[in-house]
C-alpha cells in the first residue's frame, strides 16, 4: 500500500495581485473559509471555495507556517492548494498596533456601516492570527 502523505505531499501556492507570496510543500493545510475552517490532507477530493478573513496554516513535520489571508478563493486539485487573495501576511509580520487602532476607532464611532464592520472583522482576524486576540495565544 502506498502512503499518500510521503509519495504525494501537498503543495500550497498563495497569490496576491502584487506577487506570489508562498509556494511551499506541506503535510497538511488548514484554510479559513467563509463559514469555518477546512483541513486538507494529501489525496483530498478537488474543491473550490470562498475564503474568509483568517488564518492559513501549513504543517510540515513539527514546523507550522502561519499566515493571515484577507478572503479570496481557494482551490484544491491534484494535491495542489492554490489561494487567490487580495492580501496575505505572515503571522509574525502582522501590524498588531494598526489592527488594534482599527478596533479602537470603530468603538468610538457610530456603528452600522458595512465598511466599518468589514474593517473590524479583518482587524479581529489579524489579531487572532498574530496571537493577540481573545485569549487564543498561538506559537
Amino acid at each position: 500500500m502506498v502512503d499518500l502523505a510521503t509519495s504525494h505531499p501537498l503543495q500550497c501556492v498563495v497569490v496576491t495581485p502584487e506577487r506570489a507570496v508562498l509556494d511551499e510543500r506541506a503535510d497538511s493545510i488548514v484554510l479559513t473559509v467563509f463559514d469555518g475552517e477546512l483541513g486538507v490532507l494529501p489525496g483530498r477530493a478537488a474543491f473550490v471555495g470562498r475564503l474568509g478573513y483568517g488564518e492559513l496554516r501549513l504543517q510540515r513535520g513539527n514546523e507550522t507556517l502561519r499566515y493571515y489571508v484577507d478572503g479570496g478563493f481557494g482551490q484544491c486539485r491534484a494535491n495542489v492548494v492554490t489561494i487567490l487573495t487580495p492580501r496575505a501576511v505572515r503571522a509574525a509580520d502582522i501590524d498588531v498596533a494598526a489592527a488594534q487602532a482599527v478596533l479602537e476607532s470603530a468603538a468610538s464611532s457610530p456603528d452600522g456601516q458595512t465598511t466599518r464592520r468589514k474593517e473590524q472583522e479583518r482587524a479581529r482576524a489579524q489579531l487572532r492570527v498574530a496571537g493577540q486576540g481573545t485569549g487564543t495565544a498561538q506559537h
